[in-house]
């Protein structure tokens, strides 16, 4: 076992301290150690804080696909890499050895390289959570081929401006993707996309959802039909160290997508370390993380961060509440999970459906659990814990972001303390400040401001793809010689880190700093609430006031539940966090991420009713009008 995986408390901090008093012999040390490098670094890290320009094993050689699937042949070549479980539930479950994804990886690679790409191109995919995507993902890798991996639940007009602005030369899809009940028919939508991207040269379908589509002669095929024939060899493209590796879009606060640029060898480290310190994954261990490959937390934690580190890793095609809502727990029994990250909004949804859906449920092969995406609330914690854990799972509340490339803030699974809503510590190499809005550090232990990391690590996102000024003006302009999160925390007396929500969530109230996600967590605390987003807005008299959203376990109207919801706020915060509207609504509006839109709550709740910007993105635009219909006016 490596000695850069902590295994106790005070290893941690030995850890963490060696990481802080001298980051370049630590990151040489474990790197130099722990992968398969074609040719070592010149440097370890350069940086210029000013430009945003930042290099990590400068003059390396590497290809990250060797590092996820080759090395592992000789020792573990029989082993299950993906376990692939279908949306259907009587569908069989595919194990999927590191031979049988070497096979299909070099299939892969060389149907790409077949039709012309190479390395540098941009390939987009938007596929469903099948093993083909996978295949593709670590193929363009492989190749030396960017990708771009866009959600298979985005519409034509986001795919078409994620394609166009990477200038994509092939794109890889399906027929139709399955979800549920549903088929989602993602050629259609690609059809439609593709109306408006010159750039698209060829598109690669695969057969999933057996459903009609149109295929346009001389610039669509099917997969099966290329890959054939393919040879199970491939050659590996030596990259650089700072080659682009994928290009992932991000919301950006405009509205206007960010394409965040991860570069080859500083990411591959990065995903590595802190899936094994986080999770500390051990050898014979099932891990599966529930979100998409079309998310960071898919690239990161079901591809490249596992496979690297030999691991067997868990795709989910469905969602948890089909055909039940007990799908999630039938999953884990059925393989024998032992690792299970997924996301609030998930844990929220579930628990709201009682404990019915665990009867005869064992979970008894769980050891720990995760939360990736927002800010856990008490409620939904303690019954991931109680119900889930069965009280036995320590609970990794793990922060990070789309341009951090990997986990920043987490306890580490039986080796630092959990704390409910708490992300806790930094990982080691994470240098974590907090800001007042002057820019300010402050130094006291118990303390509360903007979240920004003052050193470098190895895989923070390189740029914007096209908009390098875009992404010093976003990230590095605020506070000179930091990283800004766009994130509040407070941080308690023995150093622990709890996200109080975006900073531009923070909600001035007659003077007052008041952090939504606080507010919503004591909202939720309720027993009839569901989620629920708050949001301020403009008030006469008090500058800005609090506007809450609440969606409820059932429609029932309740009695009295305004002046139960203010009782409960100003009990636990205080009179001043009481919300000056409180609206149920049917559903909250969400990305298909999860997350919950408040940027268009925040139009709503002021009013401006005719200016919400793109809500083509949400997973269900239609509650808008329900939600605008019935706005509290003043």
């Amino acid at each position: 076992m490596s000695r850069f995986v902590a295994k106790s408390l005070d290893g941690y901090k030995k850890l963490y301290d060696e990481s802080i008093n001298s980051p370049e012999t630590f990151w040489a040390e474990f790197s130099k150690n722990e992968f398969s490098w074609i040719r070592h670094w010149d440097s370890v890290f350069t940086f210029d804080w000013s430009k945003a320009k930042f290099s990590w094993f400068a003059g390396a050689k590497v290809n990250i696909t060797q590092n996820c699937i080759d090395r592992h042949l000789e020792k573990n070549g029989q082993k299950t890499a993906i376990l692939f479980e279908p949306d259907d539930p009587n569908e069989k479950s595919q194990h999927i050895s590191y031979q049988n994804l070497f096979e299909e990886v070099n299939k892969t690679a060389n149907m790409l390289k077949s039709m012309g790409a190479k390395k540098g191109d941009r390939i987009c995919l938007y596929m469903p959570m099948i093993p083909e995507l996978a295949f593709s993902v670590l193929a363009c890798a492989k190749i030396g081929a960017i990708h771009s991996v866009v959600f298979a639940g985005f519409s034509s007009k986001s795919l078409s401006n994620r394609i166009n602005d990477a200038k994509c030369r092939f794109l890889i899809t399906s027929d139709g993707g399955l979800r549920g009940e549903k088929i989602t028919p993602l050629k259609k939508i690609a059809d439609q996309a593709l109306e408006l991207c010159p750039s698209i040269e060829k598109v690669v379908v695969v057969r999933r959802a057996k459903n009609e589509i149109t295929m346009k002669a001389g610039r669509d095929f099917w997969w099966d039909a290329l890959i054939e024939n393919q040879s199970k060899e491939c050659q590996v493209e030596i990259m650089d160290a700072e080659d682009p590796l994928f290009i992932l879009y991000t919301s950006g606060s405009t509205g206007k997508p960010k394409g965040m640029v991860h570069s080859s060898a500083g990411y591959m480290v990065y995903t590595n370390f802190s899936f094994r310190n986080v999770f500390q994954y051990k050898p014979n261990q099932i891990y599966w993380c529930t979100a998409d490959i079309g998310w960071i937390t898919g690239h990161s934690y079901i591809i490249y961060g596992p496979l690297s580190a030999g691991a067997t890793t868990v795709m989910f095609e469905g969602v948890p509440n089909y055909p039940n809502p007990g799908r999630f727990w039938e999953i884990i029994d059925k393989h024998k999970i032992n690792i299970f990250y997924t996301a609030p909004t998930a844990i929220r949804s579930l628990a709201s459906h009682g404990q019915n859906q665990l009867k005869n449920k064992r979970l008894s092969t769980l050891e720990v659990l995760g939360t990736v995406g927002e800010p856990i609330n008490e409620e939904a914690w303690q019954w991931y814990f109680e119900h889930i854990g069965k009280h036995n799972c320590p609970i990794v509340d793990t922060w990070w972001q789309t341009e951090t490339g990997g986990i920043m803030i987490s306890n580490l699974a039986n080796v630092t303390p959990h704390k409910a809503t708490f992300a806790t510590l930094p990982l080691p190499g994470i240098q974590v400040n907090l800001l007042d809005k002057d820019g300010r550090e402050l130094k006291e232990t118990d303390a509360e401001g903007n979240l920004c990391i003052k050193h470098p690590w190895p895989s923070m996102a390189r740029t914007i793809y096209g908009d390098h000024q875009r992404f010093i003006n976003t990230y590095f302009s605020r506070f000179p010689k930091h990283y800004f999160t766009g994130d509040g925390a407070k941080r308690d007396a023995d150093g622990n880190y709890r996200i109080t929500g975006r900073v531009d969530d923070i909600v001035i109230v007659s003077g007052h700093n008041l952090g939504t996600a606080e507010i919503e967590n004591i909202i939720n605390q309720h027993p009839s609430v569901a989620e629920s987003a708050v949001v301020g807005y403009p008030h006469k008299k008090k500058g800005n006031a609090i506007y809450a959203f609440v969606q409820l376990k059932t429609q029932d109207q309740i009695q009295n539940f305004n002046a139960e919801i203010n009782a409960l706020v100003s009990k636990t915060l205080g009179p001043i966090c009481k919300p000056e509207k409180v609206q149920t609504c049917l559903a909250l509006p969400k990305t298909r991420s999860g997350k919950i839109m408040r940027r268009i709550l925040r139009k709503i709740a002021s009013n401006d009713l005719e200016n919400l910007g793109d809500v083509s993105t949400l997973l269900n635009p239609a509650c808008i009008d329900e939600i605008k219909e019935n706005r509290i006016n003043d």
